[in-house]
């Protein structure tokens, strides 16, 4: 059998998945609320989101990156029923956050640690876990939920930002946020459906080993690219100028351990801590 992966959304991650999956040998379709306009790696079959059931009923796997909105998960919404009923699905996967756990004062978080979601988004996506789950009981699909951490990558990584001018120095000592490359969240996306868990829905950690301080990370980039750093801001000056959204992302502390994510899939991080990351960014950059 051919396996067919569907991925709902190629966006920033759902694209280098498709990559990834397409070299390990799997057909790609992913879906576009606009598919003439869709940027998608060479071989990938861009489907228009309204039209997506054909795809599903052929689909063995699938994925979805979607974010909820107030009303719920929108591809459930939109194609539930086909999701329910469809005949070669065997695994799928839902692309969740880390921010479900809320705060924890700098503490650690693994895979078992229950969700105590602080904010309205953090708790749509539990809600969005809980749908899938309950969509897929009794079918005998896999179901993996991603907790992710932040993304970064080619194109959107502190190395973009102190380019632009655009990057701030934050100085909040202890104050850590954990990431993850985007070419690890396409590790390990396919070695989740080469390794499918049993009927109960299994939390899998993308977030690197290390959770650090941005204020780190924009100096490690400026080291990189040869420029002084920004100038350092106390956090309590920052914060009155922050937009809600980046508030926030500022009101939560936790680190998210990912061991037994690695375990389970059997994988190491391409890219470690974000040093490895950005060091390889400026090296791909460099062979252009």
């Amino acid at each position: 059998m051919t396996l067919h992966l569907l991925i709902f959304g190629l966006g920033y991650a759902g694209r280098a998945i498709a990559a990834e999956a397409l070299g390990a040998g799997f057909r790609v379709s992913g879906t576009s609320r606009n598919p003439a306009a869709a940027t998608a790696p060479a071989g990938v079959e861009v489907v228009g989101f309204p039209a997506a059931a054909a795809a599903i009923g052929t689909a063995t796997h699938l994925l979805n990156t979607a974010a909820p909105d107030e009303a719920g998960d929108p591809v459930l919404a939109a194609h539930g029923t086909a999701i329910r009923t469809a005949p070669l699905l065997r695994w799928a996967g839902y692309m969740s956050t880390t921010g479900v756990y809320g705060d924890r004062g700098g503490g650690w978080v693994t895979e078992t640690t229950p969700p105590a979601p602080a904010q309205d988004r953090s708790r749509r996506r539990i809600a969005a876990e809980q749908a899938w789950a309950e969509a897929l009981a009794g079918r005998g699909v896999a179901l993996d939920l991603f907790r992710t951490a932040g993304i970064y990558g080619p194109g959107r990584s502190a190395l973009d930002e102190v380019r632009a001018g655009r990057a701030r120095r934050v100085i909040r000592p202890g104050h850590t946020f954990s990431r993850i490359h985007v070419e690890d969240i396409a590790q390990a996306v396919v070695a989740a459906m080469r390794a499918p868990a049993g009927a109960v829905p299994r939390v899998l950690h993308l977030a690197d080993d290390e959770p650090a301080e941005g204020a780190a990370v924009t100096a490690e980039a400026a080291r990189l690219l040869g420029v002084a750093p920004p100038p350092a801001v106390p956090f309590e000056q920052a914060l009155a100028g922050m937009s809600a959204m980046g508030r926030s992302f500022w009101a939560e502390d936790r680190k998210v351990c990912s061991a037994g994510t690695r375990a389970a899939l059997g994988i190491g991080w391409r890219y470690p801590s974000f040093r490895e990351g950005l060091a390889a960014i400026q090296r791909a950059e460099q062979a252009f």
